[in-house]
């Protein structure tokens, strides 16, 4: 299995409970955040899905250009429903694209100002492993907002396999 065929592997595999995580917010607690300096959980919910369409997008042009400002949409039923509209194309598309792009060596750019450069296929598992990280984060707020956990690498206490 080539490098690209792995990455999609764990990219498709995650995407489920990336899902699940995220229907778990409750609207109505949704700017719950543990420490002032937090993010709420819908500006990680929606942080999450912004990555993977910076990551394809930046993937297909040879350039990731992280946004200065990324308004929160106000519910987490928008957030949801722009994962569900966008993930199965932008994973169409990751499969899609030639593997110079994944090769590539290519700058991540922010408020201007190159922050680094990576190949792409290093870019691809920088993203999904920040999301994974996101989600665990996010993760641990649904219990204090009256939520429960899904089930994500093995069983949760309020979710068997």
């Amino acid at each position: 299995m080539d490098e690209k065929a792995l990455y999609l592997k764990f990219w498709e595999k995650e995407a489920p409970v990336t899902r699940k995580v995220i229907s778990r917010i409750p609207q109505e607690k949704s700017d719950y955040k543990p420490e002032p300096r937090s993010r709420n959980a819908r500006e990680i919910a929606w942080l999450m899905v912004l990555e993977e369409k910076i990551l394809v997008e930046g993937l297909e042009k040879g350039r990731i250009d992280w946004p200065e400002a990324m308004a929160t949409p106000a519910t987490v039923k928008e957030i949801l429903d722009t994962y569900d509209r966008q993930h199965e194309d932008l994973t169409k598309r990751l499969h899609q694209l030639a593997q110079e792009a994944w090769a590539k060596r290519f700058p991540f750019m922010y408020a201007g100002n190159e922050v680094y450069q990576a190949t792409g296929i290093n870019f691809g598992w920088d993203f999904l492993f920040d999301l994974i990280h996101h989600r665990g984060q996010l993760s641990t707020y649904l219990r204090p907002m009256g939520s429960t956990v899904p089930a994500i690498y093995g069983p949760s206490a309020d979710e068997p396999m």
